[in-house]
């Protein structure tokens, strides 16, 4: 008998210890990271540009990390951003980079910034690249990005090119390549 009494203490215990640890609890949700890898040129602009810029291209890598909760829906989301250009005039100074909300053919507002400085990337005989992380991106932007890259460009804006040099969408139909990344719960 004793060593019932034992043995049903020491369930109760364990019972006591493991309250709110029951297999239905929720986790905290998942982080996932798209990366989109994202010709740029100057036919891309609306209108094309057709001045000295035009001789200009570039990539932009961007990882858009973003964390969902239970359901699915995205709560949080940042981005990193690497973006090259080359074939600049010498003497050209870049001002801006920006993803915005519009299919091809099409101009959109700024709808995520880089925070890319006007000078910051420097251009070298004709060459330059800057990254940029950890820049937040509000949750809905995020999901919109996620749901629909191909009506989303990036783009660097010059001083001789103020609404933007060279262009790429960051999906499909715009030369875009998305890997959706894999989810890694936390």
């Amino acid at each position: 008998m004793n060593r019932l009494s034992v043995l049903v203490v020491g369930l109760s215990i364990f019972a006591v210890g493991c309250k709110g640890e029951s297999p239905t609890t929720p986790s905290q949700g998942t982080k996932t990271t798209s990366t989109f890898v994202v010709p740029l040129s100057p036919a891309n602009e609306v209108p094309a540009i057709a001045n000295a810029d035009a001789s200009a291209s570039g990539n932009a890598t961007i990882a858009l990390t973003v964390t969902k909760d239970n359901a699915g829906g995205i709560t949080a989301a940042t981005v990193n951003f690497q973006i090259t250009g080359r074939g600049f005039p010498d003497g050209t100074t870049v001002t801006a980079a920006h993803i915005h909300n519009a299919a091809a053919g099409v101009n959109g507002g700024v709808y995520v910034d880089t925070s890319l400085a006007s000078g910051e990337m420097v251009i070298t005989n004709g060459s330059g690249s800057v990254t940029k992380n950890g820049i937040n991106v509000p949750a809905d932007r995020a999901a919109a990005i996620v749901s629909n890259p191909a009506g989303h460009y990036i783009n660097v804006h010059t001083v001789r090119n103020p609404g933007g040099a060279i262009r790429g969408q960051l999906g499909a139909g715009g030369g875009g390549t998305v890997d959706p990344g894999t989810p890694v719960p936390y």
